[in-house]
């Protein structure tokens, strides 16, 4: 059994056959899927998929870091309004992305703490977007991290020692998705020396489909894919990728 921690399976590119979708990646072994959210646009559509299907689709509440602007104070309170509802399994994607545009880092630093601290008081876990920006992300986690600070960097790409970094918060992973399949992504490289006891897979589908599927539409079938890669990584074999991965998804979400 698989669990895929990030996938956006509400997204526009799945409106056409996401029945289907869902039930191959229930033929794959993946049964449990959970939804990021980006922002007010996305939540009617994730929350409809969660609401068809409660025991497999799990939805958080959160703004994308690409959705932060000049001025997110609605944005925000209508986050808080809808976590507070009990409904959320997470504060997610939540983060800072310096991939696009610098401009609003002081406005994303904010927003991203704040959310942070609202996950702490709701106990809740956090799932972070951090492109380009690992330094000024995790800087803040560390200044916020305390007793019951959960969550899971989302999509981690970075080196041994960041995920070392990560590793010493205490109650948080490492996102590991399609690129450790990518010839020249250097995750697999460091996958080798991290090991995957601090690991939960995730797709991000549509995006960042594992090779063989590369530059295609990602979806939660393809896990299993991402777990043979990570397992020749780690030297160890599928079974127990899935086994430590989905104990550890179990840990961060609670679900």
């Amino acid at each position: 059994m698989f669990v895929d921690t990030h996938a956006h399976l509400y997204h526009p590119q799945f409106d056409a056959d996401r029945a289907d979708m869902l039930q191959r990646a229930f033929a794959a072994g993946v049964t449990k899927l959970f939804l990021p959210n980006v922002d007010a646009e996305s939540i009617a559509a994730m929350d409809a998929l969660a609401e068809a299907h409660p025991q497999h689709c799990f939805a958080m509440m959160g703004i994308h870091p690409c959705s932060i602007g000049e001025e997110n104070e609605e944005a925000l309170a209508q986050v808080e309004e809808l976590l507070r509802t009990g409904r959320y399994c997470a504060v997610g994607e939540i983060g800072i992305d310096l991939y696009w545009d610098k401009t609003y880092l002081a406005q994303q630093q904010e927003a991203f703490r704040r959310q942070v601290r609202l996950a702490k008081v709701l106990d809740l876990p956090i799932a972070i977007h951090c492109r380009n920006s690992f330094a000024e992300t995790i800087a803040i986690v560390e200044e916020e991290n305390s007793a019951g600070l959960r969550g899971v960097f989302h999509c981690f790409t970075g080196t041994p020692e960041e995920a070392q970094r990560i590793i010493a918060l205490g109650d948080f992973y490492l996102g590991i998705g399609g690129v450790v399949t990518y010839p020249k992504g250097g995750l697999f490289e460091t996958m080798q020396q991290v090991g995957p006891a601090h690991c939960v897979l995730e797709t991000d589908a549509p995006y960042l489909a594992p090779v063989p599927f590369r530059g295609k539409r990602n979806e939660s079938a393809y896990i299993p894919h991402i777990a043979e890669r990570l397992a020749l990584a780690c030297g160890t074999t599928v079974q127990h990728i899935a086994e430590v991965t989905t104990s550890n998804a179990h840990a961060l979400f609670r679900r």
